[in-house]
């Protein structure tokens, strides 16, 4: 749905914004506008009682966010695994705990330096893949986090995350640790920790090695745009 789309929505109602807006977490037709959330924890409130897609129904807890809220870097992920899902927080289980120390090897902090979310707020039954309906219905959420949190770069964590927010339907293996443009930001797709685990080989070429080099690249960048 275009913006143009959205607006007309609302002007088109007979009931006003403010009760329009009470209306997005139960109907994913309810458009997000850009400016919608003066802040996360406003957004964070809709999420915890949103019904825009079916997942809404199986959740323990949204999934919304953590980290520095003005982070000059942006984790994007798929969506809740079970432990995310019990906790409320974001990649903590353990492909989190190896993000953490992918983090940690180049010397960036999780907790000054990046922002980490999913595209869906919800866990998928079985930790399945969302499908494009529920990606749909929770990526306005995801726009509002980027705009609130304003990173400089965004890390798409596997392809999920590059397909649900760009459109991109190339496999991760064919374009990890490329640089791209979305939304005029500084993009990088990486493996996700969890292909990661399943695949421990550093050999140099394996996912391990290549994930290496790509927080690397991103570090420099980072310094880079710190510089500038």
């Amino acid at each position: 749905m275009s913006n143009e789309q959205q607006l007309s929505l609302f002007e088109d109602s007979s009931i006003d914004s403010n009760d329009q807006k009470e209306l997005i977490p139960k109907d994913a037709k309810i458009p997000i506008p850009t400016g919608t959330y003066a802040n996360m924890t406003e957004l964070a409130q809709h999420c915890d009682r949103c019904y825009r897609c079916s997942l809404g129904n199986t959740r323990t807890h949204a999934v919304v966010g953590r980290g520095n809220l003005k982070a000059p870097i942006m984790v994007v992920g798929e969506a809740p695994g079970q432990t995310e899902d019990e906790t409320g927080l974001p990649f903590v289980g353990k492909a989190g705990q190896l993000l953490e120390k992918i983090f940690a090897s180049v010397k960036l902090d999780t907790e000054t330096d990046v922002y980490i979310c999913n595209i869906n707020k919800c866990r998928p039954p079985d930790n399945r893949v969302p499908t494009t309906e529920e990606m749909e219905a929770c990526k306005p959420y995801l726009l509002e986090q980027i705009r609130l949190v304003d990173p400089k770069i965004i890390l798409f964590v596997g392809a999920t995350a590059v397909k649900g927010l760009t459109g991109d339907k190339r496999a991760i293996s064919k374009i990890r640790g490329e640089w791209m443009e979305w939304d005029g930001r500084l993009c990088m797709p990486i493996f996700h920790p969890s292909y990661l685990l399943r695949n421990q080989s550093r050999e140099v070429g394996k996912p391990k090695w290549l994930t290496w080099q790509d927080i690397q690249a991103v570090r420099a960048k980072f310094d880079e745009m710190q510089n500038n």
